[in-house]
C-alpha cells in the first residue's frame, strides 16, 4: 500500500503493485514464517537438542502429513502453494494442541493453565488466529473458481456447484446516480438472490456494484460482477471464494488472544511491587 507513495516520493513517478508481487512474498516469506511460528514456541531456550525437538514435534509432523494426504485425496493438490499452506497450518495447530495438552496435564485444568501464564497462552490464541488467516487467504486465492459468461433473461450458468440464473433488470434512481441492477437467483449448494449492477453518476463517473452472497456454513462468498450489457445479453463474471470468511473470524480470535495476553495479572503486579520495594530499600 505504501509502495506507490514511496516511488512517487523518491522516483517522481507512481508505480502500482499487483497480485504477482503479493503472491511472491507470500510464498517466499509467508509460508516459511508460518512454519517457524509452530516450531519456535517448542524450542527450549539454550536447552534444545535435535533429538528432543524431534520428539516434541513428532505429533505435529504426523498431523501435517495426515492432513496433506487427506487434502490430496479430496483433490486439493491442484494448487501446490495452497496444499503447502494447509499442511503448514495443520502443523501449527497441532503444536498448539500439544502445548495445551502438556500444560493441562501438569496443572490439571486448562483454565488454571491459562490463568498462570496468560501471556504465553494468549500468544497461542493469537497464533491460532494467524492460522485461520492463512487458511482463509489460501482458500480464497489458491482454490477460488471464476467464470465469465453472457446470459439472456432466463438463462443460467454453473460455477463450482452453484447455478446462477439471470432473472432480469431493475432500474432505479438515487440522489447521485441512475442505478441498474441485474437480479440473479442462486441455487444448488446455496440458495438466494443476488443483485449486481452499475451506477451511472450524474457527474459522469460510473461504478460497478458487486453482488455478494455469503454461505456462513462453508465460510464461502459468491461474487457476481455485472460486466457489460449488449442488447438482450449481459456479461457476468462469477467468483466463488471458499473459506474467505475465516479471514474475518481470524480478526476476532486475534482480539480475544490479545485480551488474554494483556489482561492484568494480580500476581505479577504483586511481584512487581515487591521488586520495586526491594530496589528502593
Amino acid at each position: 500500500m505504501i509502495f506507490p507513495i514511496l516511488t512517487e516520493l523518491f522516483l517522481g513517478q507512481s508505480r502500482t503493485i499487483g497480485r504477482p508481487y503479493y503472491d511472491f512474498f507470500l510464498r517466499i516469506f509467508g509460508l516459511p514464517l508460518l512454519l517457524l511460528m509452530g516450531i519456535g514456541p517448542l524450542i527450549a531456550w539454550r536447552r534444545a537438542s535435535v533429538r528432543s525437538l524431534l520428539k516434541t514435534l513428532r505429533w505435529p509432523i504426523a498431523a501435517a502429513l495426515i492432513a496433506g494426504g487427506a487434502l490430496i485425496a479430496v483433490g486439493a493438490g491442484s494448487s501446490r502453494p495452497g496444499l503447502i499452506a494447509y499442511t503448514f497450518c495443520a502443523f501449527v495447530l497441532a503444536t498448539i494442541v500439544v502445548e495445551l495438552v502438556r500444560g493441562t496435564r501438569a496443572t490439571g485444568s486448562l483454565v488454571q493453565l491459562v490463568a498462570r501464564n496468560r501471556r504465553r497462552y494468549g500468544g497461542y490464541v493469537v497464533h491460532a488466529a494467524i492460522v485461520l488467516l492463512a487458511i482463509g487467504i489460501a482458500g480464497s486465492s489458491a482454490y477460488q473458481t471464476n467464470r465469465e459468461q453472457k446470459l439472456a433473461i432466463g438463462q443460467s450458468m454453473t460455477v463450482a456447484g452453484h447455478t446462477v440464473t439471470y432473472d432480469g433488470l431493475e432500474h432505479g434512481r438515487s440522489g447521485v446516480a441512475n442505478e441498474t441492477r441485474a437480479v440473479l437467483t442462486l441455487s444448488g449448494r446455496e440458495n438466494g438472490t443476488i443483485r449486481s449492477g452499475v451506477n451511472n453518476y450524474f457527474t459522469g463517473d460510473t461504478s460497478r456494484e458487486v453482488g455478494i452472497h455469503t454461505d456462513w456454513l462453508r465460510a464461502e462468498d459468491t461474487y457476481v460482477i455485472f460486466d457489460q450489457q449488449q442488447g438482450k445479453y449481459v456479461y457476468f463474471k462469477v467468483l466463488i471464494k471458499p473459506l474467505v470468511n475465516l479471514i474475518w473470524l481470524a480478526g476476532f480470535v486475534f482480539l480475544a488472544g490479545s485480551l488474554v495476553a494483556l489482561w492484568p495479572d494480580a500476581r505479577e503486579q504483586r511481584r512487581l511491587v515487591a521488586r520495586l520495594a526491594l530496589a528502593r530499600g
